[in-house]
């Protein structure tokens, strides 16, 4: 990426957790007002997170994307909306019969599934305390339903399946086989396991969203700390991991930045683009 490079050129993914937002899910003023800037002098910003998109859209107002003509990349890239019509430009959902697999691999590996209906998280166990760090990080409600695989009939673009850390990095790899070809399988927390239709990961709707604004991905600057943001950060033009990140995620950028409490976004972007 050209130090130089012109905003009006340029495309921003930035993941949330962990990246965007400080340790208090917050975006700082410094940060804030860095992005206001360089949306003003023309740049594209992309919000691109696992997270549902009702949990992203309150950060895309912050940010005024809706303004600005940003984009929300959620569930993993699984759907895009433009923030300035709300229309969906792409969206991919499960395989027919998904729902009744996820929850007999749940029951296999004792842990507990969550999917998002409208504004609430549905699940079987709320109380689960990953199920209410999910609902906490998106400030959604959940919702108790007796039987996951008989309640969701609906389609779904990603399911979450929740639970310890070192065993859910301990079952991922047999979760993905068992599901097959027709699913990806990967942590974007350490006890978060993201299930999304195959083919689906942040790089690959970053391509398409490119493609529509008539960019290349020498265009684009992507930023994150999360395994789910290796494929974007290998993507991009230029990858910048977060300080927070671990080790196999900064390996995948071409620079570290500072973390997430210390206004990384913000400082390399004010070093690549010095605006007045």
């Amino acid at each position: 990426m050209n130090p130089h490079f012109s905003p009006s050129q340029c495309l921003i993914a930035l993941d949330l957790d962990g990246t965007l937002t400080n340790s208090k899910k917050e975006v700082t003023k410094y940060t804030k007002d860095c992005l206001l800037r360089l949306q003003e002098a023309g740049a594209k910003i992309a919000l691109a997170s696992g997270r549902p998109t009702y949990g992203v859209t309150p950060l895309a107002q912050e940010l005024l994307l809706p303004r600005y003509e940003g984009y929300i990349l959620s569930y993993n890239g699984g759907k895009i909306t433009a923030c300035s019509t709300g229309k969906t430009l792409f969206r991919q959902q499960l395989p027919d019969g998904a729902i009744p697999r996820l929850a007999a691999l749940r029951d296999e590996l004792s842990l507990e599934l969550l999917t998002y209906e409208g504004t609430c998280i549905i699940t079987e166990d709320p109380e689960n305390p990953y199920v209410q760090k999910e609902a906490a990080i998106n400030r959604m409600e959940v919702r108790k339903i007796s039987s996951f695989a008989d309640y969701v009939t609906f389609p779904v673009t990603k399911c979450l399946m929740v639970g310890e850390g070192s065993y859910l990095a301990s079952v991922e790899s047999y979760a993905a086989q068992q599901l097959g070809e027709d699913f990806s399988v990967y942590r974007s927390e350490p006890y978060f396991l993201e299930i999304v239709p195959q083919g689906i990961d942040k790089a690959r709707s970053l391509e398409r969203l490119l493609s529509s604004l008539s960019l290349k991905k020498e265009n684009l600057l992507a930023f994150g700390d999360g395994y789910n943001d290796i494929s974007m950060l290998r993507y991009a033009g230029l990858g910048v991991a977060m300080a927070n990140a671990s080790e196999e995620v900064k390996k995948a950028a071409n620079r570290i930045t500072l973390s997430n409490d210390e206004d990384g976004v913000a400082r390399i972007l004010e070093e690549l683009f010095p605006l007045k």
